[in-house]
């Protein structure tokens, strides 16, 4: 097992012993073995869709925990092929894609239609797959920032998938029509028995003020992950807050006072837990981006997101560059460090 308190080095007693007392735990719909049964029970999702969540539940090396590994690649339309593989070209080849999530111990690949539809025959019954149906095309000049739906929903359900992701932009001149769009989609996908992922992003420059990102604030993240679980995202993706208090900065939109002076403080698993807490007190499995690639600390940025997802109450970690841009083993190994604090019982719900 990973030595989870070695990588956290001099934050180790601060992550894994603190406790949240804005949200108690106790309030918490929290994974768990029994989670379909616990908590989507009560949903009006169909019998087709709770099998699909507990076939996502049950594979993997997380399997019959309730937590998530997820391995998602679309950033060769995201970030361009060439920028996203050529650290490791192996990865040009999508079955090396679903090969790194099935040897690395994960409960779904997520990835493209074209990547997934050109070796689904050979892995759609080996490991749970996700298409991703929209993207952010970057080779459009200017530069754009907007979700384009390259895929449809049936195109999913024909190849095998068990579920489909896409994202929003929340803040974005455009997240009106994407809203609409993906709302639709989610609903279609529902019908065809299929879980639904959302990528709840934040994006518009305002949201950078006075030297400070905003896009990564508690308050602001939050409320976007109460929007995807709105249009009845079953998991949502959030990225990690790094502060808080972008509605008073940026001087925009509503909150209260007590978001800040009693549900939540500036300790990182605080700032999580309000995350969960707007996933409908975590009805909605939050799960954290494992964030771009920087090199050797890689493994320890990793193993820190984790401990902060499953202390604050999430359902797992969504990690990809950090994970395909090594070589297959270091991969692996990055995989299963991730995995192994959802696994290790003396990281607990703070």
């Amino acid at each position: 097992m990973t030595d989870i308190a070695k990588l956290l080095g001099d934050e180790a007693d601060s992550l894994l012993s603190y406790t949240c007392s804005g949200f108690k735990k106790e309030d918490l719909y929290l994974p768990g073995p029994d989670f379909v049964d616990r908590v989507f029970a009560d949903s009006d999702r169909s019998p087709h869709v709770m099998r699909n969540l507990q076939t996502l539940f049950n594979h993997g090396r997380l399997g019959g925990t309730g937590y998530v590994s997820i391995l998602p690649v679309d950033q060769g339309i995201e970030h361009s092929a060439g920028a996203s593989f050529a650290p490791n070209p192996a990865y040009f080849d999508p079955k090396n894609i679903l090969e790194l999530a099935l040897q690395g111990g994960c409960n779904c690949a997520c990835s493209t239609l074209g990547v997934l539809s050109s070796v689904a025959r050979r892995y759609a019954h080996k490991i749970p797959l996700m298409l991703k149906l929209n993207h952010n095309e970057s080779l459009t000049l200017p530069a754009m920032y907007d979700q384009t739906l390259f895929a449809q929903v049936e195109q999913a359900h024909d190849m095998g998938c068990i579920a489909v992701g896409a994202t929003v932009y929340f803040g974005s001149p455009e997240c009106r029509r994407q809203i609409q769009e993906i709302s639709e989609a989610f609903e279609r996908a529902h019908e065809l028995g299929m879980v639904t992922v959302l990528w709840s992003y934040l994006r518009n420059p305002a949201f950078k003020k006075d030297g400070v990102d905003y896009h990564v604030a508690s308050d602001l993240t939050s409320q976007a992950v109460h929007l995807a679980a709105t249009i009845k995202a079953d998991i949502v993706k959030q990225k990690l807050p790094e502060n808080n208090g972008g509605y008073k900065a940026i001087g925009f939109g509503h909150t209260h006072e007590k978001v800040y002076s009693e549900l939540t403080s500036d300790h990182p698993i605080d700032l999580a837990r309000y995350q969960v807490a707007n996933a409908f007190m975590g009805r909605a499995g939050l799960i954290n981006s494992g964030g771009g690639s920087k090199g050797q600390s890689d493994l320890g940025e990793a193993v820190r997101t984790a401990v902060i997802n499953k202390r604050a109450g999430g359902m797992g970690l969504i990690s990809g560059r950090k994970a395909f841009q090594k070589p297959l083993k270091e991969g692996i190994e990055l995989l299963n460090a991730v995995q192994d604090v959802y696994l290790s019982k003396d990281v607990s719900i703070a």
